[in-house]
């Protein structure tokens, strides 16, 4: 698994569930997670590959409405009414991570945003997967923001018990504590943490995945403090600048882009 790629064959119990919709931001929508055509994949597409394996009498449909740089109210307007439209046996929700960062947020107010959110999907959609945020100790632009991260994701973990919904926890996922788990700019999942999580979301819905998402990673060999200091400097110019520049200009790297599966369709494994 080391290498991103994965293997949908085995046998994964019967599953009632044969229409899902992702709905998020860049997280679910794949950033750091390429196809072989370029397009992206990402953990929800590799979940949902999973869930098709699994489903009864074969059929299986899928949208993924996630674009990246979404705020929770704009998913919320924009996704969350197309996810009821659609009415799925499943929908994943993923949201706030976007508000959280931002300087002046308070958690607590996207945690109440949040949960009237789930309350809207609870009430018309059979099951409602609810994703925690990351511990971000180990990354750098955000783990001065571990606290308010947290914060948030005790909340989601509440909003989820009272409306019994599967919570997908990212914070107790330990595998994604590793470099290789992050892409090069160090802000989205590289293939192999997508491909982790898609396994946890598995496990969460009951499935027996083809591998275990906290899988220990082979040993890195060592580095020095040089090459240390380089790779920081390159990512710092490479992506944090441009980063930050796009906040300061209220720019969004999702700005005109549009669901890369805005219907249920069948999907291909």
């Amino acid at each position: 698994m080391a290498d991103g790629s994965i293997s949908f064959a085995g046998s994964f119990p019967s599953s009632e569930i044969t229409s899902y919709v992702a709905i998020g931001d860049s997280f679910t929508e794949g950033v750091g997670d390429p196809g072989p055509d370029g397009s992206l994949v990402g953990w929800a597409d590799r979940f949902a590959a999973l869930l098709a394996g699994g489903a009864r009498g074969g059929g299986f449909r899928y949208a993924n409405l996630a674009v990246r740089g979404r705020l929770l109210d704009q998913i919320v307007a924009e996704q969350v009414p197309r996810a009821v439209e659609l009415g799925p046996d499943l929908v994943s929700f993923c949201a706030g991570g976007n508000d959280i960062i931002r300087p002046g947020t308070d958690p607590d107010d996207v945690a109440e945003r949040f949960e009237a959110a789930v309350a809207e999907l609870t009430s018309e959609i059979g099951t409602v997967l609810v994703t925690t945020g990351f511990d971000t100790r180990g990354v750098p632009v955000f783990k001065h923001l571990r606290g308010k991260i947290a914060t948030y994701t005790a909340h989601v973990r509440a909003i989820a018990d009272r409306y019994e919904c599967p919570v997908l926890d990212l914070w107790s996922l330990r595998s994604v504590q590793d470099p290789r788990a992050w892409d090069a700019d160090r802000l989205h999942l590289s293939p192999d943490g997508h491909t982790r999580v898609s396994l946890r979301a598995a496990q969460v819905l009951g499935l027996t995945p083809p591998a275990d998402p906290d899988e220990a990673w082979p040993p890195l060999p060592p580095r020095g403090t040089m090459e240390v200091r380089r790779d920081d400097i390159h990512w710092a110019r490479e992506h944090l600048v441009p980063w930050i520049g796009r906040r300061l200009r209220g720019e969004s790297s999702g700005d005109g882009l549009t669901a890369k599966r805005p219907d249920l369709a069948p999907l291909e494994v």
